[in-house]
């Protein structure tokens, strides 16, 4: 049995003496939802770290007040949280349980012995004083969910047990499961384990267990017609584990997991289920704007099926372990997943605390726990997600050998990173003292070994920044696959140098070159772009407080380059019109969707789409047709702004008819605010979340994309208010303030239910629209 312990939370920012005492005051401590990051909550301040998007962090306790059901006695009892960020120490009714450093790995603790049948607390302290801890944002809090478990004294561990696919095709699969059964009673029993696969029995086994003793039960046999896990098909199989002890009691343990096989090829790339394909995969940071860290799945479930729709299906764990929601969200939607356990190792990455690149940098962060807790981590990272079907490959670290940070070699007396924009000569000439890279090949080595004591059945890889060097010191050598953060210059020569070895771009840049050097070189298994989302710290500096470089604002809205990716990825055919100054550049944000200028002035048309041709018309008179896209990849007009409408075509053929089109027209006068609930329903339990898009819109019903009204939101009614998100990074109006200004045209509004169903009401308003409300109502929670 699993316990949700999202509410009856209690908290307090300050390091409250003895907090973990049953008779702590808490008169002044506030009622919190779990997951909770307190840093979102706070003002943004530009005397905080640039690189964690100037948000606090300190010190916080969490008090958790729980009853156990009836029937308790004489059962295991387990606490487990999926991520607190940072350093949290645990206590339980008093009693001591101990601490967990890292802050994006999951941990447990037993509390059998410890637990009562009412009024029990589970104390967190939470410590997060380092705020230049990372070079992107962190957030601070128990950041995911918490757990009770309860469950027999023999029992099946869900997170030591796994399942691999040996073959499958439509007709069968041949299964190796390996059942980990624990034994947490007082005497050594004859336990028997029974398997079912989608409920029909697979196997049974029995085995003498000693006292306090986990064994491993392993059985490989044949499941007929197998629902095959695919990205079109994405059908996860129920394993159902039953585990009988010697006084007959049966603990049920289920895992959804998947059937499937996949290949990285040195020559041919990347394939699943036998079926060769492209990684159109992009990065990910954690945080959701104004959730911070602790993003609800249905907010994650928007941006996933946007970054379907553009073309992706790779998404790359940026750069720690996420939230199970969103591996769940990737099993079910169909997304494959590299997930990355660390961004360093035992030295520390420069974090930029006041502009990035501002030197000085400082020098906190995960290398001060790194040696006492690595192996700790790893365990944990690979064994909570390797019954997910969606990872397909373990990266140990991303540009761990990033030149001079800190790593260096004799060999380059001088070198320019991929980041190094602005950064001082002598931080980039060869420096003796520093730590000498060769030393990252036996922590190299130790940390895959490490990830193959508990996963066999997928790739080790590392995100390299620096292969120039890496691939001479034999880095390489412990990696299954070579990841390459923006060479892809060395794809073609380091072919040759590790015909062994697969090759795939861990990360790279927007432009059509980089997708071009994986389309035209077939033993290059894809590409990762940074980053489909906008994303909370490393930052230029004041008063921005994110980083641009996503295809999706913070706020989950589409950027023009999102279009022009789609135009790359996807088949269905799409067009996209948008405008610029003619000398604009390449720099995708000086694109707009709007059609607005002083008349005649010239301005740039840029058309993306996946069809052969496309047409410009402007009021209506045709400005050509072109068949030939330029270097970049799109179609270009120049032309002198007129007001009115201009419209673009897109076509199949050269004798088709229009097979898709996109306009834009002069900006009126905002008029009006359209409200729109994202979800169909919402329950009234106290938990569920709500999206609010808010539209500002003109008389005709137009989105206009330019404006940016301060919009102010009442919430009333069986809902409270959380925050709103507009997905501007330079706006730094509190996320918990009730007004904010629309950027794009648009605004997110986000609420909590409460647990009487009921009607809500959202009401919205400005000096040029007026106000507009939207009414509905929840439905009663089961």
């Amino acid at each position: 049995m699993k316990i949700l312990l999202n509410d009856h939370v209690k908290f307090i920012r300050q390091d409250a003496e003895e907090a973990w005492n049953l008779r702590t005051d808490e008169s002044a401590w506030q009622d919190v939802v779990l997951p909770h990051d307190w840093a979102v909550s706070c003002p943004f301040d530009r005397n905080c770290s640039s690189g964690t998007g100037y948000l606090p962090g300190g010190t916080g306790w969490y008090r958790i007040h729980f009853d156990l059901p009836s029937g308790f006695e004489g059962k295991n009892i387990s606490v487990f949280f999926e991520g607190v960020y940072k350093h949290a120490s645990v206590w339980c009714n008093q009693y001591y349980l101990g601490q967990w450093a890292n802050g994006y790995t999951p941990f447990s603790f037993d509390l059998t012995g410890t637990v009562r049948a009412k009024n029990n607390v589970i104390s967190v302290r939470v410590s997060h004083e380092d705020i230049s801890d990372s070079r992107w944002y962190t957030g601070s809090g128990i950041e995911r969910p918490v757990y009770l478990q309860i469950r027999e004294k023999v029992y099946a561990d869900e997170y030591d047990s796994s399942m691999e696919t040996l073959m499958a095709d439509a007709d069968h699969a041949r299964i190796r499961i390996r059942q980990a059964v624990r034994n947490s009673s007082d005497r050594s029993q004859r336990v028997s384990v029974r398997s079912f696969l989608r409920g029909t029995f697979f196997c049974e086994m029995e085995q003498e267990i000693s006292a306090g003793e986990e064994k491993i039960l392993e059985y490989t046999g044949i499941l007929e017609k197998p629902d095959i896990w695919s990205l079109q098909t994405p059908v996860l199989t129920e394993w159902k584990m039953q585990v009988t002890g010697e006084n007959g009691m049966t603990e049920e343990t289920m895992i959804r997991t998947g059937i499937r096989t996949f290949c990285f090829d040195p020559d041919q790339g990347f394939s699943l289920n036998g079926v060769s394909m492209k990684l159109k995969g992009v990065c990910l940071h954690e945080d959701a704007g104004s959730f911070g860290n602790a993003v609800p799945e249905n907010v994650w479930k928007r941006r996933l099926l946007k970054l379907q729709k553009m073309g992706a299906n790779t998404i790359r764990m940026s750069h720690n372990p996420h939230s199970e929601a969103l591996y769940r969200l990737c099993d079910e939607l169909g997304f494959l997943v590299i997930d990355e356990a660390f961004d360093e190792w035992q030295d520390p990455k420069n974090k930029w605390w006041h502009g990035h690149n501002v030197y000085p940098p400082r020098h906190q962060g995960y290398f001060l726990d790194y040696p006492q807790w690595h192996e700790k981590d790893i365990a944990s990272f690979v064994k909570a997600r390797r019954s997910h079907p969606c990872v397909i490959m373990w990266s140990i670290g991303n540009e761990i050998d990033y030149p001079n940070d800190p790593y260096c070699h004799e060999s380059f007396a001088e070198v320019t990173g991929n980041n190094d924009n602005g950064k001082p000569l002598e931080e980039r000439r060869y420096d003796p003292d520093k730590p000498d890279a060769m030393r990252l090949v036996a922590l190299a080595q130790n940390l895959a070994e490490l990830v193959k004591k508990y996963d066999t059945t997928r790739p080790v890889s590392l995100a390299s920044a620096f292969p120039e060097l890496s691939s001479r010191t034999g880095l390489f050598r412990s990696l299954d696959v070579i990841g390459y953060n923006y060479k892809e210059q060395f794809y073609e020569a380091d072919h040759k140098r590790f015909p062994d070895q697969p090759i795939f771009g861990s990360e790279n840049g927007h432009d059509l070159a980089a997708w071009k050097a994986v389309t035209e070189h077939p033993y290059i298994a894809g590409q990762c772009l940074w980053t489909g989302i906008d994303y909370l710290g490393e930052t230029t500096g004041w008063p921005a407080h994110g980083s641009r470089a996503g295809h999706l604002t913070t706020a989950g809205f589409e950027k023009e380059d999102y279009y022009f990716r789609q135009s790359l990825w996807t088949e269905k055919p799409m067009i996209r019109l948008c405008v610029c100054e003619p000398d604009a550049g390449d720099w995708m944000e000086l694109r707009r969707h709007s059609w607005n200028a002083a008349q005649g002035t010239m301005v740039r048309a840029e058309v993306y789409t996946n069809l052969p041709q496309a047409e410009l018309f402007l009021n209506g008179r045709s400005l050509g047709r072109q068949v030939h896209r330029d270097e970049k990849g799109k179609f270009v007009w120049v032309l002198p702004y007129e007001n009115g409408e201009l419209r673009a075509a897109g076509y199949s053929s050269a004798d088709s008819r229009e097979t898709v089109t996109d306009i834009i027209r002069s900006q009126k006068q905002s008029c009006r605010l359209g409200l729109r609930l994202l979800e169909q329903t919402l329950l009234a339990d106290g938990n569920s979340i709500g999206q609010v898009q808010i539209d500002v819109l003109d008389a005709d019903g137009n989105l206009q994309p330019e404006a940016e009204d301060l919009i102010e939101t009442e919430v009333s009614g069986q809902a409270s208010f959380l925050h709103m998100d507009n997905g501007n990074l330079a706006d730094i109006t509190p996320y918990t303030a009730r007004q904010r200004r629309a950027f794009g045209g648009h605004l997110m509004l986000y609420i909590r239910t409460s647990e009487s169903p009921g009607e809500i009401v959202i009401s919205a308003g400005s000096r040029n629209t007026g106000h507009a409300q939207l009414r509905f109502r929840t439905e009663a929670a089961e």
